[in-house]
C-alpha cells in the first residue's frame, strides 16, 4: 500500500513543481496539495469500530469479543448502524472452519437462541466431542486475531503496530464451575461415586439377605416379593419416567416462562396418583401376583403364605419408587445428577440394618435352618416394615436437593393442553417396551424357581439367577450409566438441534468410553466368578456359593452387548423414538425367553439356571445387530462402526490372554487352598492382579487410545 503523496517533493525553490518531478496527481489544489485518503485515515488503530459502538460486530475482533465486559443492550433497542463502506466481493471458497470458526453474537444473560441451557456465555467454548475427550487438559495459547490486519504492510519497510491484547475475561465463579469439560466430568465422577457406594451397599444388603433367609424356598420366596414391586413399577410408569420424560423436561426448561416448573409439578402429581391407584389394586390381588410370578411357590401352602405377606408390605414402594425417580429426573433436566446415585445408599443401609436385627434375634441360616414353615410372624412383620421403610427415606431425602435448586412441589391438576398428552404418547411404546422386556424376565422367574426345587441343591434357584446378575449388573450401573446419565440431555439437545453428527460423535463417545472398563470387568467375570461367589455368598453355605459362582460365569460375557444395547438405546429416546425399542425389546425377550426353556428342558435341573444365564446375554447380542442397523440409519448411515467395532476388538484380544492366566491362577490356588474365606480371597486377589496388569500391558502394547488416555489422566491425578 503506498504512502500518502508528499507535495513538497520534487519542488523548487519558487514552489513550482522540477520538470523531472513526478506529475502533479488529479484532483490536485493549486499549491499541489492531496486531499487526504479516506481508506487509509487510521489504518494502523487497533481497532477503531470498538471505540465507536461496543456492540459492533468486526469480523477481526468478534473472536476475542468480551461478552462479560462489554454486555449487549436491552432488546429492542439496537440500531443497526449505517454502513461505513462497500463491503468487498464474497471469496470464491468457503471460509475453512479448523482456521476461523465463526462465534455468534453476543446475546443477553440467560436463556437465548445460542446458549438456551443457563451456560455461562463468559466461560462455554464451542468445541466437538473429540476436543472435549482428547484435548481437554491441553494448555493452547489463543491465536493473535489481529495477526492478519497488516499482512498487505509486510514487505513496506514498515513494522507493523503490535495490537493491544484484549483483556482476560474475569474468571468465572466457583459455583457456576468451568465449560462443558469441567462440568461433564465433576457430573459423571459424582454419578458414579454415588453409583459405585450404592451398588456396595447394595452387595452388602444381598449378603445380609441370603445369610439371614438362605438360598433356598424361603429365600425365594422373599426374592419373588421384593422383586414383584419393581416389575409393576417398571411395567406401569417407570419404564416412560426413565427415558422419556428428561427430553421432556429439558424442553419444558427451554420453551416455557417458568423454566418448566409448572411442567414437573403436572407430572409430579399426575405419577402420584396413578401410583396410588396401582398400589392399592396391586396389594388387593397380591395372591394372583404371586402365582404369576412363580407357581412352584403358589403351589407350595406354606411358601405361599410368606411370599403373600412380604408382597404386601413390599408392594407400597410401587408409589415411593416413582416419587424417587420424578423428583431424580427433574434435578437431571437442571444439572443436579448426585442426588439420585446417592439416595438408594439410604434405602440400603435402612434394610441392612433390618436384616441384621432379623439375624441378630434368630441366627443366620446356616444356623436356625429357617424355612418357610417355620419363619415366625414376627419376623415377617419385621422384614416386610423394614422394606417399605428403606424407600419411604430413599424417597424423602430428595425434598433436600429439589428445595436447594429452588423448586416447590404444588400440587397441580390441570393436566390437560399443557404437553403431558404428547409425553404419555410417547411414553406408550417405552411401556410396551417394558412389558415386553418383563414378560421375559417372568418367563425366567417361573423357570428358574421351578429348576431349584426339582434340584434339590442350594443356589440353584431365582435367588441365586438373581445374586449373581446383581454382581455381574455392577460394572454397568457404574460406568455405563452414570455416563450416558450425564450426555442424556446433550445428546437431547442435539437430536433437537437436528445435529446428527453430534450425536453420532457422543453416542460413540459413550460406547469406546465405557468399553475400556466394561470388557475387562466381563473377561474377569469369566475367569474369577467361581472364588467371587465363594468369597461373598459363604454364609449360604459353600454349595450355594459355587452354584452362585458357575451362575455369574455364564453371565460374564453377555455384559459387553449388554452395555452396547443400553448406550444404543439412548440415541433412539434423544429423537424421542419410543417404537424402535421396543420392537427391539421384543426380539430380546423372544430369544431370552426361547433360550431359556430351552436349557430347562435340555440341561439337568443343577444346571437349568447356569443355562438361562447365558441365555440372557445372548439374547442382547441378538438385540444390538438389530438396534445397530437402525439407529445407523436414523443417523444417515454412519455410525462411526468401523472405530467402535476395531475399539471393542482390540480390547477383547488384550483380555483374552489376561483371562486365561489370572483365571488359571486363581483356579490353582483355590485346588491348593481350597473354597474357604481365605482360599478365595487369595485366588481373587492373585488371579485379579495378573488378570489386569497383562490386560494393561497388552492395551498399551497395542496402541489403544482409549486405554492409554484413561492410564495418561489417572497419571495426571497422581501427579506423576
Amino acid at each position: 500500500m503506498n504512502a500518502p503523496y508528499d507535495g513538497d517533493r520534487g519542488q523548487g525553490a519558487g514552489g513550482a513543481a522540477s520538470p523531472g518531478g513526478p506529475p502533479v496527481p488529479p484532483g490536485a489544489g493549486q499549491d499541489g496539495s492531496v486531499p487526504p485518503d479516506p481508506y487509509l485515515q487510521h489504518a494502523y488503530d487497533d481497532d477503531p469500530y470498538r471505540a465507536q459502538d461496543l456492540t459492533a460486530q468486526d469480523p477481526v475482533g468478534e473472536a476475542l469479543y468480551d461478552r462479560a465486559a462489554h454486555p449487549p443492550p436491552p432488546p429492542g433497542t439496537y440500531q443497526e448502524p449505517a454502513p461505513l463502506y462497500q463491503q468487498p466481493p464474497p471469496a470464491p471458497y468457503a471460509p475453512d472452519p479448523r482456521i476461523w470458526a465463526q462465534t455468534p453474537p453476543p446475546e443477553p444473560a440467560g436463556p437465548s437462541r445460542h446458549l438456551p441451557y443457563g451456560d455461562r456465555p463468559a466461560t462455554t467454548q464451542f468445541v466437538g466431542v473429540d476436543d472435549l475427550v482428547t484435548r481437554a487438559s491441553d494448555d493452547r495459547q489463543e491465536p493473535d486475531a489481529f495477526a492478519h490486519l497488516f499482512r498487505d504492510q509486510e514487505g513496506s519497510g514498515k513494522p507493523p503496530v503490535p495490537p493491544q491484547p484484549e483483556p482476560a475475561p474475569a474468571p468465572a465463579p466457583a459455583k457456576g464451575g468451568g465449560g462443558k469439560v469441567s462440568g461433564l466430568l465433576k457430573s459423571s465422577a459424582v454419578m458414579a461415586a454415588g453409583t459405585l457406594v450404592s451398588r456396595l451397599t447394595g452387595f452388602v444388603r444381598s449378603l445380609v439377605i441370603t445369610a439371614a433367609l438362605g438360598a433356598a424356598m424361603l429365600g425365594d420366596s422373599f426374592t419373588i416379593a421384593y422383586t414383584l414391586p419393581t416389575m409393576i413399577y417398571i411395567l406401569t410408569v417407570g419404564g416412560g419416567l426413565n427415558s422419556v420424560f428428561v427430553p421432556q423436561l429439558v424442553r419444558a426448561m427451554k420453551d416455557d416462562e417458568d423454566g418448566g416448573e409448572a411442567f414437573a409439578n403436572r407430572l409430579l402429581t399426575l405419577v402420584m396418583v396413578a401410583l396410588g391407584l396401582i398400589v392399592a389394586a396391586a396389594v388387593l390381588v397380591a395372591p394372583v401376583l404371586i402365582q404369576l410370578m412363580s407357581s412352584t411357590i403358589a403351589d407350595d401352602v406354606a411358601a405361599n403364605s410368606v411370599a403373600v405377606t412380604f408382597a404386601r408390605y413390599c408392594l407400597p414402594t410401587i408409589f415411593f419408587m416413582g416419587v424417587h425417580v420424578v423428583m431424580g429426573q427433574i434435578l437431571n433436566a437442571r444439572g443436579k445428577f448426585g442426588a439420585m446415585m446417592w439416595t438408594p445408599v439410604l434405602n440400603n443401609i435402612v434394610m441392612i440394618i433390618t436384616f441384621g436385627l432379623f439375624i441378630w434375634v434368630y441366627g443366620t441360616s446356616a444356623e436356625s435352618r429357617m424355612g418357610v414353615d417355620t419363619i415366625p410372624p414376627e419376623g415377617v412383620r419385621l422384614l416386610g416394615i423394614g422394606t417399605l421403610l428403606g424407600l419411604v427415606v430413599q424417597s424423602l431425602a430428595m425434598i433436600p436437593y429439589l428445595r436447594e435448586t429452588g423448586f416447590r412441589f404444588r400440587p397441580r391438576f390441570d393436566w390437560k393442553g399443557h404437553g403431558l398428552g404428547k409425553t404419555v404418547k410417547l411414553a406408550k411404546w417405552t411401556v410396551l417396551f417394558v412389558l415386553a422386556n418383563q414378560a421375559g424376565v417372568l418367563v425366567v422367574t417361573q423357570l428358574a424357581t421351578a429348576a431349584g426345587t426339582a434340584s434339590g441343591h442350594d443356589g440353584t434357584g431365582f435367588l441365586a439367577y438373581s445374586n449373581a446378575q446383581l454382581i455381574w449388573g455392577m460394572p454397568q450401573a457404574i460406568i455405563t450409566v452414570s455416563v450416558m446419565a450425564a450426555l442424556l440431555p446433550r445428546i437431547s439437545r442435539a437430536a433437537h438441534d437436528n445435529d446428527p453428527g453430534a450425536v453420532r460423535d457422543d453416542i460413540s463417545q459413550g460406547l469406546r468410553n465405557s468399553a475400556v472398563a466394561i470388557v475387562p470387568v466381563a473377561f474377569t467375570f469369566l475367569a474369577l466368578g467361581l472364588p467371587m461367589a465363594t468369597l461373598l455368598y459363604a454364609s449360604s453355605g459353600i454349595e450355594a456359593a459355587r452354584s452362585m459362582g458357575f451362575i455369574l460365569m455364564a453371565f460374564a460375557l453377555g455384559l459387553i452387548p449388554y452395555s452396547v444395547q443400553y448406550v444404543v438405546l439412548r440415541g433412539f429416546y434423544a429423537y424421542e423414538d419410543t417404537r424402535t425399542p421396543f420392537y427391539n425389546t421384543v426380539i430380546v425377550a423372544a430369544v431370552n425367553a426361547a433360550a431359556s426353556a430351552l436349557c430347562y428342558v435340555v440341561l439337568p435341573a443343577r444346571w437349568a439356571v447356569v443355562g438361562m444365564a447365558f441365555s440372557y446375554g445372548l439374547a442382547y447380542a441378538v438385540g444390538v445387530g438389530v438396534a445397530w442397523r437402525r439407529l445407523r440409519n436414523r443417523l444417515g448411515g454412519d455410525l462411526d462402526g468401523a472405530h467402535i467395532v476395531r475399539t471393542y476388538a482390540r480390547l477383547c484380544m488384550a483380555a483374552v490372554p489376561a483371562a486365561l492366566v489370572g483365571g488359571a491362577v486363581g483356579f490353582g490356588i483355590l485346588e491348593l487352598v481350597g473354597t474357604g474365606a481365605f482360599g478365595s480371597l487369595a485366588a481373587l486377589i492373585c488371579g485379579g492382579v495378573l488378570l489386569l496388569g497383562i490386560f494393561f500391558v497388552a492395551a498399551k502394547k497395542m496402541r489403544i487410545e482409549e486405554v492409554n488416555g484413561l492410564v495418561g489422566m489417572v497419571r495426571g491425578r497422581l501427579g506423576r
